[in-house]
Parts: structure tokens; C-alpha cells; sequence
């Protein structure tokens, strides 16, 4: 078994250990900066995945690429796509090791390894202008997922997917049964990545909720009328979506068309990595 990531709260008790994890489209970067940084100062995550940063590394502002307490990875390109994945140091004093799947194009996903655990920032394509690049992106991301759990590691998938699981993750006004981001392809394939072992951490801790979205077109006041989809996620291994205390849209925060997600766990990995070397709570 791999050594164990410290956790900043390890002197307390297991079941006062937590795990904070955030997500966030910020739909460009350097345009959103200044709001990042004041998410970052105000909410602490342990680990921040962003996506659209629409930058190559060379031009993300210093003051993000330095940002003091974080191990900071940055994989993008001009204008377009592109993700970020950053780790608060104090709860992983080891550096992660980043890397990128096979199935990455565009600057889609990276992940970081945290032990037992792995983290990916993904960026599932919009199918638009290439519906079947999207549709081999997921069908690649769905085998990825099955190898990881074959392995026994556990698996936090957090971005833009792209896909509004159910009509229910899509306002009234805005379901199109022939619109890519509804289509029943695109929502079997979603389902069978979570059938791997993976929980919908949003949905599963707010079942009953139908205004839970977190994209809105930026026009018509959509965001204040809250007529907008579900697309961003935190999908988990089950194990670990069983500790989950909150998985908390941030609605009103943030200039982005998208609005941050922010998922806690109970049991740090210190608590659980105890666990499984006592052969308790393996896949």
C-alpha cells in the first residue's frame, strides 16, 4: 500500500477529519482571477479543480501560478479549453504526481494522484461542432474509470461534463429532447461511468431539488431567474461519497457562466488509508 498523504487535521480524532473539494468553469482565467483568489481565501479547499481556463501556462497571471500553499498544475492553451488542478500543501505535503489519461485532447483532464486516491479536473467536450469526439471522450473516461476501480483506487471526478443527467437537471424552459447535452446517448453513457462504483455526490445529497443547476446562459437574466442546467459535478467512489457532508452549489458566486461546486467529506485519507490496511472498506 502506498504511504498515506498527512492531512492538516491528523492530530484530531477520524471523525472530525475532513476532505473539501471544489470545482469551478471559470470560463477564462485571467478574466476571473481576482474572484478566484477570493474563493480561494474564503472557502480553503483541499483540492480546487477549474476548467475553460482558456490559457497556456505562459500566460496565467503569476500570482496564480505562485498561489502560496498550493502544488499548482496548469494545462491549457490560447483561448480555448483547458484545466487546472491545485492541492493545499498542508493537507498533502507530498507533491502529487499530474498526469494526463490516454483519452486527453484539447487540455481536458488531468489528475492527480493523492495516495490511494485520484483527483481529476475534467472538461468533457460541448459535441457542437464534434459530437462524436465528445461521445469517444466519455466512452474513454467510462473504461479509465472501470481500470482505476479494477485496481482498487478511489476516484473523485469533478468539472464540466457536459451533460445534464436527467430532465430534471435541466429547467422546463430549457429541455430540448434533441439538444447535445440532453440526448439519450450522451445520458446512458454518464449513467454506465457512474454505474463503475462512482455517486453523483450534488444529487445524492439533494434528490428531491429541481433548481439545482449550475449553468445558466448568460442572457434573459437567467442566472437571477435560475433557469439553467446541471452540468458540473462531483462523482466519487463509493466509499468515499458515503462520507460526503455537503456537496454546496455556489450560485450566487462568480462572474463565470458557470457557478463553483463545493464537495466535503467526512474521514480525512489518513483516517480511511487506516482502514484499508486493517482490510475495512476495500472495493
Amino acid at each position: 500500500m502506498e504511504d498515506r498523504p498527512r492531512h492538516r487535521n491528523s492530530r484530531l480524532p477520524p471523525q472530525a477529519l475532513t476532505l473539501k473539494i471544489a470545482t469551478w468553469n471559470v470560463n477564462g482565467i485571467r478574466a476571473r482571477e481576482a474572484q478566484f483568489l477570493e474563493w480561494l481565501d474564503r472557502d480553503h479547499p483541499d483540492v480546487v479543480c477549474l476548467q475553460e481556463i482558456k490559457a497556456a501556462s505562459a500566460q496565467v497571471p503569476t500570482a496564480l501560478c505562485e498561489m502560496q500553499g498550493y502544488w499548482c498544475y496548469w494545462h491549457g492553451d490560447r483561448a480555448y479549453s483547458g484545466v487546472g488542478l491545485h492541492v493545499r500543501r498542508d493537507a498533502f505535503p507530498d507533491k502529487p504526481r499530474f498526469a494526463h489519461p490516454p483519452f486527453d485532447h484539447e487540455n481536458r483532464i488531468v489528475a492527480a494522484e493523492l495516495g490511494n486516491l485520484i483527483v481529476a479536473s475534467i472538461y468533457v467536450p460541448n459535441g457542437g461542432k464534434d459530437f462524436p469526439a465528445k461521445m469517444q471522450f466519455l466512452e474513454a473516461m467510462d473504461h479509465w474509470v472501470e481500470e482505476a476501480h479494477a485496481q482498487s483506487r478511489e476516484l473523485v471526478l469533478c468539472g464540466d461534463m457536459n451533460v445534464a443527467r436527467t430532465d430534471r437537471d435541466v429547467h422546463p424552459k430549457e429541455r430540448k429532447p434533441n439538444c447535445i447535452g440532453q440526448l439519450p446517448e450522451e445520458r446512458e453513457l454518464i449513467e454506465r461511468i457512474l454505474s463503475r462504483g462512482l455517486v453523483d455526490v450534488g444529487r445524492a445529497l439533494d434528490p428531491d431539488n429541481d433548481g439545482l443547476f449550475t449553468w445558466w446562459a448568460p442572457w434573459r437574466n437567467m442566472r437571477q431567474r435560475n433557469i439553467g442546467w446541471r452540468l458540473d459535478y462531483v462523482m466519487a467512489s463509493q466509499p468515499l461519497a458515503a462520507r460526503a457532508t455537503s456537496c454546496e452549489v455556489l450560485a450566487q458566486f462568480g462572474t463565470s457562466d458557470h457557478a463553483p461546486v463545493v464537495a466535503t467529506f467526512g474521514e480525512a485519507m489518513a483516517a480511511r488509508a487506516d482502514a484499508a490496511g486493517a482490510g475495512e472498506g476495500n472495493e
